[in-house]
């Protein structure tokens, strides 16, 4: 499936899963990176209800307002299913808690958040986190415009820059991971909230380089070459199913959710659509290029659920470096 311009065409994308008659709508808002899984799940589950009389006259309204976008909404109760591609905040937190709202966070999948420059680029073959520092850095801003400024082994190029916007979960993680600061970035960037925006930019420019979900890059890879990063250990390690499952592709392999706001799972129609949501993601997650999670967190996720399990087990941190064995273990312990 092809996500090209996915986030700019479906800010109002209605994706149908019951007939044009259909009264009862699951709101979803969020991540752009979230939103092929979410697209997947919708689609599916409207293949799978058949003539199910108790989801016949459902639809699934799927928009993408970025993770901090997308979180403002559901914590006005605007939204039925919030996608993040990190974990929520502590401000997001107080503002669901003022607004009464309660909320289950359920993990679907990994993501390897891939750094990317154009094909013909002979001279970027790795970057450690300190070279990436450089380069975002706000004190980069306006004086670090040439790429031998970061490694004077590198040519006297301008650097072009393509980033998420503020609103994505993407930035944040990216800048904390890198920077060391959520938000701390040049702010002389072509930014956008479309990551097809970011692809067409790198792949148009030799001296490109960008940031943005796997899936994303994995349905470009004829337009664009993915970066190694090298990690704890000193190796550079390029993005894949493999790295992020041996926990080797950090600090850039990162967790991704759906958040469910606790009343809305009383309707029954919202409910059913949760469970084959876990039921499915394994699957789905892995036809549209992310990680799956092993089948038991999909599984520990829905008995959250069952069993009225509410909250998030980061506390409003980013979870940074977070494996996919240690979330595992976060999630058995809530």
């Amino acid at each position: 499936m092809n996500w090209s311009g996915s986030a700019a065409i479906c800010a109002a994308l209605l994706i149908a899963v019951c007939p044009a008659r259909a009264q009862q709508v699951i709101r979803v808002d969020g991540s752009s990176t979230v939103f092929p899984i979410n697209t997947a799940v919708a689609d599916d589950f409207q293949k799978a209800r058949g003539t199910d009389a108790r989801v016949a006259n459902v639809r699934v309204a799927i928009a993408v307002s970025g993770t901090g976008g997308g979180f403002r909404k559901f914590c006005r109760g605007e939204t039925d299913i919030s996608g993040a591609s990190r974990p929520i905040r502590r401000d997001e937190m107080a503002d669901c808690a003022r607004a009464g709202i309660e909320y289950f966070e359920l993990p679907v999948g990994f993501d390897a958040l891939t750094v990317v420059v154009h094909p013909k680029n002979g001279f970027i073959r790795q970057l450690s986190i300190a070279e990436m520092k450089k380069i975002w850095e706000p004190a980069a801003e306006g004086k670090t415009l040439l790429w031998s400024e970061v490694n004077p082994a590198w040519p006297k190029q301008p650097m072009r820059l393509f980033g998420p916007g503020p609103e994505s979960g993407t930035f944040e993680y990216f800048t904390e991971a890198v920077v060391g600061q959520a938000k701390a970035s040049r702010r002389d960037f072509t930014a956008s909230e479309d990551d097809d925006v970011l692809v067409q930019g790198v792949a148009r420019d030799p001296n490109a380089l960008g940031y943005f979900g796997y899936a994303y890059y994995a349905e470009n890879k004829d337009r664009l070459r993915a970066v190694p990063i090298v990690n704890d250990k000193g190796k550079a390690v390029a993005p894949s199913t493999q790295a992020v499952e041996s926990g080797a592709y950090n600090p850039l392999a990162r967790p991704l959710f759906i958040y469910v706001n606790a009343r809305s799972l009383e309707r029954p129609e919202l409910r059913q659509f949760v469970e084959h949501y876990l039921k499915s993601a394994a699957r789905l997650v892995k036809d549209v290029r992310y990680v799956p999670l092993p089948e038991k967190t999909y599984a520990i996720a829905w008995e959250h659920v069952q069993k009225g399990r509410k909250g998030t087990v980061f506390g409003g941190g980013a979870g940074l470096g977070v494996t996919i064995e240690e979330l595992l273990k976060r999630e058995a312990r809530l």
